[in-house]
């Protein structure tokens, strides 16, 4: 049974192993070839996932492979504490967002979305300089504004009533 789970252990890491090459190389190419404020943001953010994943599975695969048990409890400790941490940022992101669910309108396709009804620290980090210009570099690489104005541009007040928009499109 040991055997299974150390075959086990050290397939699903060597997988992991090379998820995480295209990672890294995705997070260098944003790096190098970003060309724009929002694809800059996310390059170390990249980086660093994918070399945590890295290092992560190389000791998983060394430690099932080589039945090293202290590669297997450092492996062990730390997928524990990736899994709390996600948890953690789960129960965080429900808490920053969740007063800004939203309010139904009548006769409308939409709900309205107003900044006040998140939290304050969501709210701080959105209306700050540096944090807005990042979001609207995103928006604009995404044409959010334009795709929109392109779709709804010649309905009448009552069709766009009538449209089901998204939190941003409504804002």
């Amino acid at each position: 049974m040991f055997r299974l789970s150390n075959n086990l252990i050290g397939i699903l890491n060597f997988i992991t192993f090379l998820l995480s090459i295209p990672i890294i190389w995705a997070g260098v190419w944003l790096r190098n070839n970003g060309s724009s404020e929002c694809e800059r943001f996310l390059d170390t953010p990249v980086i660093v996932i994918g070399v945590f994943l890295l290092l992560v599975s190389v000791a998983g695969l060394v430690g099932a492979c080589c039945k090293n048990s202290c590669l297997l409890w450092i492996y062990l400790v730390v997928m524990f504490l990736l899994i709390v941490l996600l948890f953690c940022f789960t129960i965080f992101a429900f808490v920053v967002t969740n007063k800004g669910a939203g309010q139904v309108l009548s006769g409308r396709g939409y709900k309205e979305y107003k900044l006040g009804d998140y939290s304050n620290w969501l709210q701080k980090r959105v209306t700050s300089g540096k944090n807005w210009n990042k979001i609207r570099s995103c928006l604009v690489d995404g044409k959010v504004c334009s795709k929109f104005n392109e779709t709804y541009l010649s309905d009448t007040v009552e069709q766009f009533y009538t449209e089901r928009l998204s939190a941003l499109q409504v804002n």
